[in-house]
């Protein structure tokens, strides 16, 4: 599975190739990527998964603030969906990223 996280101002992508979509492996990729640029973090919208239930200790870890999209609401995360779909380009539905190292995933302006 493929974690992206776009900032919506400066468009910066934040892209992580983790196992599964668990809370654990989420909360620990999205530190990973965040922590650098914790100052710039205000805000962070998620989706409705189940793999964002960690949301309250992100936003304390990260001092920021952590809103869910309304359900069937993609439009609520525009520039994130449609950044996934720009990828689906090169990684479709399908993919194996177990072809992939995680080194070759790489963050992107």
């Amino acid at each position: 599975m493929l974690l992206t996280v776009v900032e919506r101002k400066s468009t910066l992508l934040k892209m992580k190739k983790i196992g599964r979509k668990t809370k654990e492996n989420v909360n620990a990729a999205l530190e990973e990527k965040l922590k650098p640029i914790k100052k710039q973090v205000i805000t962070m919208t998620f989706d409705n998964g189940g793999e964002f239930a960690g949301h309250v200790e992100i936003g304390k870890n990260l001092k920021a603030k952590t809103y869910f999209a309304t359900p069937y609401h993609s439009w609520e995360r525009g520039l994130n969906e449609h950044t996934n779909g720009l990828i689906r380009q090169y990684l479709p539905k399908k993919f194996d990223f177990k072809d992939v190292s995680g080194e070759k995933i790489q963050d992107r302006r």
